[in-house]
């Protein structure tokens, strides 16, 4: 059987074939290989550079091979934080002309992190809590999209930075199986399945000592099962409320919205008597800032990232004589700037010239969201130790003197 590569774009096969698929995973040279920090997994994986690209190469068998790579294509067209997948290669063999297992390829994560590089430092209790609120949140998500996961685990996520919290993203899709709807059976399968494999994988963690002596594994992975019911409640449950009191609606979606999630569906019953309303939220939508900053800027941010660039936007934009935000920028006189003009404004003269003043090579992994985020809560550090604002370039400069060079290697959020 010959190589065949079936790939997501025209342009990754050609990049693919320089690699050497003639060769056992475990046996690739050094020159192909990327020394990024991989998880555990029961198959053998590598990074590997392609072209431009850093590319995660799984081996495993065909046919979970082909069913991963579809999985993770439905994923990806519904927006559901998960690897990119890129390509499948089937018909490897060896140099005696021997079989070799077929290899899932997905693009590397940039800036993302297995969760035991995250321990390599003790992670205090704190940060803990927020990795279990970044799975929670995919968890939910996972579910209202209909994907049960199958092994919900520590192991088979990675974590982003966002904005001094953590963004979770799903890697091994192998398991899983997608439905039109889940029913609370399996979601409760797989919440099971989450609790005692992150105990597992915590009690592994603290027998080398890799773990904060006040953090009990069996408490922890219990904490998944409590954050993803109050998230899952609060997402799916009915509302009644008096007749005609309509803003207890507005102010449940808003609620939503403050959560990261948008109402793309509603069902509204008034009662027989005309005396309560009953509202259902029918589809609920994940990534409400991200897709709000999107919008008006034209940047891709992570949820908690797309917040606060948003909160500062609206500072700025405060600031500015054109602005009107009673008309959403529009004055009655017509000398008013729409609020799109403004935002872009910020990006051209705010965002994108202070980010640039990070040196490459003291970013480390940090994405530019990333990166403004660190900024702002340097600039709130050191103006709440001046008892003024120092303004954004001091703290620019401060920041890249004093921080920088010493926090580059650490890998949780600032404070960690």
């Amino acid at each position: 059987m010959a190589l065949q590569i079936n790939a997501t774009k025209p342009e990754h096969p050609a990049l693919l074939l320089e690699l050497p698929w003639h060769l056992p995973l475990e046996e690739w040279p050094e020159e192909y290989l990327v020394p990024l920090p991989r998880g555990i997994s029961r198959h053998v994986v590598r990074y590997a550079r392609a072209g431009d690209e850093v590319v995660a190469v799984k081996e495993l068998a065909e046919r979970p091979a082909q069913r991963e790579y579809g999985l993770l294509r439905d994923l990806d067209r519904i927006d559901i934080p998960a690897v990119d997948p890129l390509a499948v290669v089937t018909g490897r063999t060896d140099a005696a002309g021997e079989p070799l297992e077929s290899v899932l390829v997905t693009r590397h994560l940039a800036g993302s992190l297995p969760y035991r590089s995250l321990f390599e430092t003790t992670l205090r209790p704190a940060t803990m809590h927020r990795l279990m609120d970044a799975l929670a949140v995919l968890l939910v998500r996972l579910h209202l999209a209909g994907f049960a996961w199958g092994d919900c685990s520590l192991s088979n996520t990675l974590f982003r930075r966002d904005a001094g919290a953590y963004a979770a993203y799903l890697v091994d899709a192998e398991t899983g199986d997608l439905h039109p709807e889940l029913t609370s059976g399996q979601r409760s399968y797989d919440l099971e399945l989450a609790r005692v494999n992150i105990s597992g994988e915590l009690m592994d963690l603290e027998a080398s000592g890799a773990l904060h002596p006040s953090v009990d594994p069996v408490e922890f992975g219990s904490e998944i099962c409590a954050r993803y019911e109050g998230l899952w409640q609060e997402l799916t449950r009915t509302s009644v409320y008096p007749a005609g009191k309509y803003h207890y609606i507005e102010r449940r979606i808003r609620r939503l919205n403050a959560l990261g999630f948008d109402v793309a569906e509603m069902q509204i019953e008034h009662s027989p008597l005309g005396d309560s309303v009953t509202f259902v939220p029918k589809v609920v939508d994940a990534g409400h800032h991200p897709r709000q900053l999107l919008r008006l800027t034209g940047l891709d941010a992570e949820e908690n990232q797309a917040r606060r660039l948003l909160s500062d936007l609206e500072s700025w934009m405060a600031t500015q004589d054109d602005y009107a935000p009673e008309t959403g920028g529009d004055r009655s006189n017509g000398g008013g700037a729409r609020t799109e003009v403004l935002a872009h404004r910020w990006v051209r003269d705010v965002f994108r010239p202070t980010v640039r003043a990070v040196p490459p090579e003291l970013r480390g992994g940090m994405d530019p969201a990333e990166i403004y985020h660190e900024l702002l809560e340097h600039r709130w550090y050191l103006s709440e130790r001046a008892q003024h604002d120092i303004g954004l370039d001091t703290a620019v400069a401060d920041y890249i003197e004093n921080i920088l060079p010493r926090t580059r290697s650490v890998p949780g959020p600032p404070g960690d």
